[in-house]
């Protein structure tokens, strides 16, 4: 403390008055980086480090981030939850569009093809399916049928009674009567040939007969199966499976009348072939027809059965 300082009793400058180092004169300031002495203005205030922290500046203390909620770790960790959950829906949602596109992409023949079209195709799928439910449901009937003992057994024999009849009409070795028509030639040998009977006989066939025979003028008859031949005899005769028939020819077929009529007089038939040869054809609608004639039993020398 210089003299001065003494002098005022107080051991600090008087007001005004620049600060003087407190150690020897001539000596620098121990402080490191202190100021000089004489660059110090006089009016910058002195800090009393005497003065106790409560007088001192208070530093404010830093405030939260703008955005920053409370409780901030479990906040976070619920928007974190919320987030995952959206993700896992989100990928969920983007799968079930890609397998519905490729299910729908996957047949490009239906995907080309017109409405119209593809509700024909629906409309065919339906009917056969129908048409193979009812085929199903006869045959679990039958085997029901053939598998309940005594009925089964005699459901049995009416089937396999009911498939040699029908083998047996169409074979020629059983009478059959039934609605039919009966169809009369006459005319010259070159109206009536062998050729127009046979063209009569397949188009009756072609119109669903079931079952045909021929009777010439004087009573003599033939059954007409699927072997039978017809030939051409002297003096406008007609040879049918070995027997001579003399005209007019008669032909009773059994099966539905309309449409056999129809069948026999299409425009270029053979109605119309006999008529531009001079002969006539007509044709009478019966309800029973009697095919009585039968044809004897072929022998087959060949052919068996497939086991």
């Amino acid at each position: 403390m210089s003299e001065e300082h003494r002098e005022t009793g107080t051991g600090w400058p008087r007001p005004g008055e620049p600060v003087r180092p407190s150690g020897p004169a001539g000596e620098p300031d121990p402080r490191p980086e202190a100021p000089d002495p004489d660059e110090l203005s006089p009016l910058a205030p002195v800090p009393d480090e005497s003065a106790e922290p409560a007088e001192r500046e208070a530093v404010p203390e830093s405030e939260p981030e703008p955005g920053a909620v409370a409780g901030g770790p479990s906040a976070a960790r619920r928007f974190s939850s919320a987030g995952a959950m959206i993700a896992v829906l989100l990928a969920l949602l983007g799968f079930t569009l890609v397998v519905q596109f490729k299910t729908t992409s996957t047949d490009p023949t239906l995907a080309a093809t017109r409405e119209e079209d593809l509700v024909r195709i629906s409309s065919d799928l339906d009917s056969r399916e129908r048409r193979l439910r009812q085929e199903i449901e006869l045959l679990e009937e039958s085997q029901r049928q053939l598998r309940s003992g005594e009925q089964g057994r005699q459901a049995a024999l009416e089937e396999a009674t009911r498939r040699a009849d029908e083998l047996g009409i169409l074979a020629g070795t059983l009478p059959a009567v039934g609605p039919g028509l009966e169809v009369r030639f006459s005319g010259p040998a070159k109206a009536v040939s062998s050729t127009r009977i046979l063209d009569a006989v397949q188009e009756l066939r072609g119109a669903g007969a079931e079952a045909m025979q021929i009777q010439g003028a004087d009573g003599t008859a033939a059954r007409i199966i699927a072997s039978t031949y017809f030939v051409d005899g002297p003096d406008g005769a007609l040879v049918v499976d070995g027997r001579r028939l003399t005209g007019p020819f008669t032909i009773m077929v059994i099966g539905d009348p309309a449409t056999m009529r129809t069948a026999l007089n299409i425009p270029g038939g053979v109605v119309a072939s006999v008529r531009d040869g001079g002969g006539n054809v007509t044709s009478e609608d019966r309800e029973v027809v009697e095919v009585s004639q039968l044809h004897a039993p072929i022998k087959l020398d060949h052919a068996r059965p497939v086991s």
